[in-house]
């Protein structure tokens, strides 16, 4: 880094903090409607269009990008508390952030949940503005071929909860890809499983899906409780200690966090992934690589670690396209170009020569926005952990209530909330027979993105299978993605002999 380009960092630094009286009410406007299912920073800042091109285009940019790292944060707090994941990207969250929650540590996951997060996007802001041109190369090389790898990294994870019930993780899973095959098929546009509705020629909306699975089954679930901890974890008064205590077990993972964001930053940076996608793939490969898997799915730190460090990770990768391509690499990301078009920004690498302060200040933006969240957050988990003591007779109304308008929002038809309701009683149905939501609601997500990228490799080449294999990353990939299914058995199979050795 020549001298010119650390003098305009550090002048963009100061004019970026000046802005703090924009940036702390944005953060706690996003950590509200990431808390809703069905809102999210796209829809808010669509909404608020008006406002933001009002606005002068610095002060624009730091509005919308505090507002989509806080938005990302929230998600994670009713994911946590009420297992309710605010967006599809912390759809992963809960499946160690509510066990938490329900042992009477629901104030510990989420000063754990804030840590991993802010910590994952400080960091991978700070590579994504070094490694730029680098990562810039990745959305040229992930093609279809690439995407299918990507995809089944994800999807193998229904494997990693079948474990525990092979025979009913997989029937979970393999629901889920029937459910999320529902709708036109993307080459002929035939209709399918559609049961003549109009509403789902499209597929089937994720955010209905994803409420009814866990918010409204879950409402359905702990009616039948007096409050949501477990008799084995009754509520206490939260105190400053177990914030403390999950500081420093967020801390003492700090290796964890790293390399978990990075995956995050990775993912978003190719156009279309997600943070959804990034979410279920560092869970997936958290897990597969731990010392101690058998706790994943109980409560275990890393299990929410993962997952809230890599979809935070996906924020500063998604700026790189978009600045460096004219791509946005997500809803956002689309919103802020049409802001930047508006003001008149030309992208391409040239931004950062004709206005470097335009492209230095939107990660300068996501850099303080995520100290000042984690300066102003944190001591708030006290606070919000008081949810899981509210009893149940009062939250279950409350948990249906939001959760049906919040199905409504995306798309605004009433067959939505009736959907949201339909995955709430077969979410119920799975979780009183054992069987794991999350694995339906992975194959409802990621089943439709493979088929996609499936279909699109075989009309390329002709319905060659073997193009699956005539890319070199995608064959770099395949070696990945086998390393990490049979290293895991391997590592396993060591550590149950040296468990057996002692005892004979």
């Amino acid at each position: 880094m020549d001298s010119s380009t650390a003098s305009i960092l550090t002048e963009v630094f100061f004019e970026t903090l000046g802005y703090w009286y924009i940036i702390i009410p944005t953060i706690f406007l996003g950590l509200i409607v990431g808390g809703i299912p069905g809102f999210s920073a796209a829809n808010t800042i669509i909404i608020l269009m008006p406002l933001t091109l009002a606005l002068d285009l610095q002060s624009g940019l730091v509005f919308m990008i505090s507002l989509y790292c806080a938005a990302r944060m929230g998600a994670g707090i009713p994911a946590i508390l009420v297992n309710i994941p605010g967006t599809a990207g912390a759809a992963a969250t809960p499946l160690d952030g509510y066990p938490m929650a329900k042992q009477g540590k629901g104030q510990q996951a989420l000063a754990i949940s804030f840590v991993a997060s802010c910590i994952g996007g400080l960091l991978t802001t700070i590579i994504a503005l070094a490694a730029m041109p680098i990562l810039a190369r990745v959305g040229f090389y992930m093609h279809s071929v690439e995407m299918i790898v990507v995809m089944l990294f994800g999807i193998s994870l229904i494997a990693s909860i079948a474990a525990q019930d092979m025979v009913k993780g997989l029937i979970a899973g393999f629901l889920g890809l029937m459910i999320g095959s529902i709708g036109t098929d993307v080459v002929y546009a035939t209709p399918r499983g559609t049961f003549g509705f109009l509403e789902l020629y499209d597929g089937v909306p994720l955010i209905p899906a994803l409420v009814g699975l866990f918010a409204v089954s879950e409402a359905f679930v702990i009616i039948e409780k007096r409050v949501i901890v477990n008799h084995d974890g009754e509520p206490k008064a939260p105190n400053w200690g177990d914030t403390f205590e999950g500081v420093k077990i967020a801390l003492s993972r700090w290796v964890h966090i790293v390399w978990t964001s990075i995956i995050g930053l990775v993912i978003g940076v190719i156009p279309g992934a997600g943070a959804s996608i990034a979410s279920f793939v560092a869970y997936q490969q958290s897990r597969s690589f731990s010392k101690t898997p058998e706790l994943y799915g109980t409560g275990h730190p890393e299990g929410l670690i993962a997952p809230e460090s890599a979809n935070n990770g996906v924020t500063s990768g998604t700026l790189v396209p978009l600045l460096v391509l004219g791509i946005p690499g997500g809803a956002t990301a689309a919103i802020m170009l049409v802001v930047m078009q508006f003001h008149g920004v030309s992208f391409g690498p040239s931004l950062f020569e004709n206005q470097p302060k335009v492209g230095y200040g939107m990660f300068m933006a996501m850099a303080v926005s995520y100290v000042f969240m984690f300066l102003t957050i944190l001591p708030l988990s006290r606070y919000m952990s008081y949810v899981t003591t509210i009893p149940t007779i009062y939250l279950a109304p409350m948990i249906i209530s939001f959760t049906l308008v919040g199905g409504f929002v995306p798309r605004e038809y009433m067959f939505d909330m009736y959907l949201a309701l339909a995955f709430g009683v077969l979410g119920y149905i799975a979780r009183r027979t054992g069987y794991h939501v999350a694995a339906i609601l992975i194959g409802v997500i990621l089943g439709p993105l493979l088929e996609k990228y499936f279909l699109w490799s075989l009309k390329k080449s002709d319905g060659d299978i073997m193009v699956l294999f005539s890319s070199t990353l995608g064959n770099i990939l395949w070696v990945a993605f086998a390393m990490s299914i049979i290293l895991p058995i391997v590592f396993g199979m060591r550590r149950k002999r040296k468990l057996e050795v002692p005892a004979e």
